[in-house]
């Protein structure tokens, strides 16, 4: 089966073996392969005079929308629904597609689309959150698998240089389909999915160092593959770095010239332009294009545009980026399971469950617990994009057997489908986690069993599972009310900045049993539940109600609707981000209208009367006179009282200043503070100051009478 590979490279570095330049992302099948014999009275000839691309891509989009629909009535993900649909009309189903290179081609741009989206949702702050992730997790996944690998390939009698090129294909997982889990749930921002982002981030970087050592390790390495690795690496440093520092530079001039002639189609080309121009770049030094498009997101989303941006693209992103998915699907040749199926099996096995803990035994080594690890172990076990890509130049180069190959693609298209169905699972399987609890303590992932002395005997506390925004919010009012508390996070760097500030937090999974008592939860007065992770929201009241089962615990949610599931869970109270948000929004807009602020107070207790209860009074904007339309003329000025002025020694209301001036004193200030409003007939003495309030002619007639005694009854 021949395939297009992924990374742009100059031919004299690797070797004329390995022939042509090799592209980014497309996964080409050969034209007219042979067919299951059952399927063989299915195919399809496009009607003389048609449009062969045209007719293709309709008959592909359709069975996508209609696998898609059947599965989702089964409750499974879409992306398993477009690989079933990709595999029934591909070259090894019903044969229905032959421009397999019209489909490849949009394939690759739905794959940079789909990485473009997933920088503007990271941004390059956020980048710099996860660098140890990258750095240190990528680094042990990659080299851990590819060790595992050749130990084995060893033991069955393989060359080292066979062994090793197998490491480099298990070693990549399938960056788009795991990123496209992770966003849809909402899962990029918890504990292992910043870990997983890492470690893909840095799979993709492995690509072209990989691709460069495969003369030497087929043993035709002509002395030039080292010199070549070095020059890639150092031409792809300065191309990423330069791509960061010059869109650094141009992005928000250009996209603030853009957004000037108001043109919503002049703004859409301008992302694709980026996008797409990202990718070349990195392409031009052998790095993937969907690294380039991924760099391009991270530098626009620190932009004011970034949210705009995100906007227009993804109903663009989302139509690309299944047929993607499609394109993997249609990889699936299903002679191959009748042929070889302990092979494909024993192959399949490796890609998802060797592989899969070996990932998870990173994820403990950088010492995070065994929840983190076990879903991390999940999302990254199954094949990747780009090993399709060093399966090819294996290929040409003898380092992968026809055979093998075959059985091996199948293992990863396989492995591809079971994904996305195992990544939803995870979370609700706790057997894993079980499994782990021992290696957990011999790694000692853990962090809460560690407490300083002060908090070995708190009481009456707070106990904040998740440190982020809320949890931070959270921890800083109750420090500045005297109150004490201690918190749960399971981000090692945002644990570290948050002791080195003197913060009571610790590293500890709040779905933990052991992290709960030694926080010592039994003897506190709430638990405040703030994580991005529902399932782990879950199981983490689960544990309180074994550790503490009188302890108030208040949840936050996303959803209005979940809040009855919270509470038969065992939640004392549950606070919507979503309603919190509208609610708001409420406030705001009818503030912003107009509308009188008893009416919206009103308003924002019916609504909580019918959707959940609140012990907070009703908070409405502040609202400026400036912002009123019928009070648009109203001024506020002072006057200060000097020694001689006519209001010095008389009262407020021996004045008559709202008669004769139709002015209003709206506050009187007096050595630093404000006088009350009790007495109108307190004398003003020299050195107050008055703040009145009215239109221009009565601010002037009441300047004249203050000083002068000037203004007419």
């Amino acid at each position: 089966m021949a395939m297009s590979t992924s990374s742009a490279r100059d031919a004299d570095v690797v070797g004329a073996s390995v022939g042509r330049r090799l592209r980014t992302g497309g996964i080409l099948v050969e034209a007219q392969p042979a067919r299951l014999p059952f399927l063989a009275w299915f195919s399809y000839h496009p009607p003389v005079g048609s449009i062969p691309a045209l007719d293709q891509l309709a008959l592909v989009v359709g069975v996508g929308v209609v696998a898609a629909l059947l599965l989702g009535l089964l409750r499974l993900p879409t992306v398993a629904g477009l690989l079933v649909a990709g595999a029934l009309v591909g070259p090894h189903g019903l044969g229905l597609v032959g421009n397999l290179g019209l489909i490849e081609s949009l394939a690759e741009v739905g794959v940079v689309l789909l990485l473009f989206t997933v920088g503007l949702e990271f941004s390059l702050r956020r980048l710099r959150i996860i660098a140890r992730q990258v750095l240190v997790g990528g680094t042990l996944q990659v080299l851990l698998t590819v060790a595992a690998v050749l130990l084995v390939s060893t033991a069955f009698g393989l060359p080292p240089g066979k062994g090793v090129f197998l490491g480099f294909l298990f070693a990549l997982s399938s960056t788009a389909i795991v990123l496209r889990g992770l966003s849809e749930r909402g899962e990029l921002d918890a504990p292992h999915g910043r870990l997983v982002v890492g470690v893909l981030i840095f799979q993709d970087l492995c690509v072209v160092p990989m691709m460069l050592l495969l003369p030497l390790l087929a043993g035709v390495d002509d002395g030039a593959a080292g010199k070549g690795l070095a020059l890639a690496l150092g031409k792809a440093v300065l191309v990423v770095a330069g791509t960061l520092l010059v869109s650094k530079l141009a992005l928000p001039r250009l996209f603030a010239w853009v957004v000037g002639r108001r043109s919503r189609e002049l703004f859409v080309l301008a992302i694709v332009a980026v996008c797409m121009g990202g990718a070349w770049l990195t392409s031009l030094v052998g790095l993937s294009l969907a690294l380039g498009a991924f760099l391009a997101g991270l530098v626009l989303a620190d932009t004011t545009y970034g949210e705009r941006a995100m906007a227009e693209i993804i109903s663009l992103r989302d139509v690309f980026s299944s047929l993607f998915f499609m394109s993997m699907g249609m990889l699936f040749d299903g002679r191959v399971l009748i042929e070889h199926p302990l092979l494909v099996a024993v192959l399949l096995g490796g890609l998802v469950v060797g592989k899969g803990f070996v990932a998870t035994v990173a994820a403990m080594a950088m010492r995070f617990p065994a929840r983190v690890a076990w879903l991390v172990g999940v999302g990254l076990g199954q094949f990747g994009e780009f090993g399709f890509v060093l399966a090819r130049a294996g290929d040409r180069m003898g380092l992968l057997d026809a055979d093998d190959g075959r059985a091996l693609l199948a293992a990863g298209a396989i492995s591809m489908f079971v994904t996305p169905l195992l990544v939803r699972a995870a979370p609700h399987v706790s057997a894993g986690e079980r499994l782990l609890r021992p290696l957990e303590r011999l790694l000692g992932a853990r962090g809460i069993d560690e407490v300083v002395p002060e908090h070995e005997q708190l009481t009456g506390h707070v106990v904040i599972g998740g440190y982020g925004a809320g949890g931070r919010l959270l921890g800083r009012a109750l420090t500045e009310s005297g109150f004490p508390w201690v918190a749960l996070d399971l981000d090692a760097e945002r644990v570290r900045e948050a002791r080195g500030a003197g913060a009571p937090v610790y590293y500890g999974d709040v779905t933990s049993v052991e992290a709960l008592a030694h926080a010592r939860l039994a003897h506190a007065r709430v638990l405040a539940l703030s994580i991005n992770d529902p399932e782990a929201a879950r199981r983490a009241l689960a544990a309180t109600r074994v550790v503490a089962p009188d302890v108030a615990v208040i949840v936050r949610a996303r959803a209005l609707n979940e809040a009855e599931l919270w509470k038969s869970l065992g939640a004392d109270n549950v606070v919507s981000e979503r309603l919190e948000g509208s609610l708001e929004l409420l406030a705001r807009v009818m503030r912003r209208v107009g509308v009188a602020g008893n009416l919206i107070a009103g308003a924002i207790r019916q609504a909580r009367a019918g959707t959940q209860e609140s012990h907070r009074k009703p908070t409405l904007p502040r609202q400026r006179l400036g912002e009123v339309s019928e009070l648009a003329e109203l001024k506020i000025e002072s006057v200060f009282l000097r020694t001689g002025d006519h209001a010095v020694g008389k009262g407020v209301a021996a004045l008559d200043l709202r008669r004769r001036t139709g002015a209003l004193v709206v506050a009187i200030r007096r050595g630093g503070g404000l006088l009350g409003h009790g007495d109108a007939e307190q004398p003003l003495a020299e050195g107050d100051v008055l703040f009145l309030a009215g239109d221009g002619a009565a601010i002037r007639k009441a300047f004249d009478l203050l000083e002068r005694d000037g203004a007419s009854s």
